[in-house]
């Protein structure tokens, strides 16, 4: 999944700006998804949505903080990945869309097993 957000960005996908942004948000915190069900695997389908949620509201809302520190880490090719670096509202509905689907993959997975 690491490597399809990284590929998802490449300009030669030829994918619309639009579509590399915010297809590459939803990518992310599907990512986060998959991170929460693999560190905590008792929890349900929705505790580890509202887990990924809430640690991906709470990345976009850390970029409204700016120190130097922080800033040198965002400055990084793996902080600005894990991070980001600007604060965009928008950011929020691909990273719903992104859980979202997540969930609705693990839920189906964990009913056909």
């Amino acid at each position: 999944m690491l490597g399809a957000g990284l590929l998802w960005r490449e300009p030669t996908l030829r994918l619309s700006q639009f579509m590399s942004k915010y297809g590459g948000d939803a990518l992310w915190t599907a990512f986060v998804f998959a991170g929460f069900a693999f560190l905590f695997p008792r929890l349900s389908t929705v505790g580890v949505t509202a887990g990924a949620a809430l640690f991906s509201l709470l990345i976009e809302l850390s970029q409204l903080y700016h120190a130097p520190w922080i800033d040198a880490v965002r400055g990084t090719r793996l902080g600005a990945l894990a991070l980001g670096a600007d604060f965009n509202p928008p950011d929020l509905i691909a990273y719903a869309v992104g859980i979202g689907l997540a969930a609705i993959t693990e839920h189906t997975c964990r009913r056909i097993r």
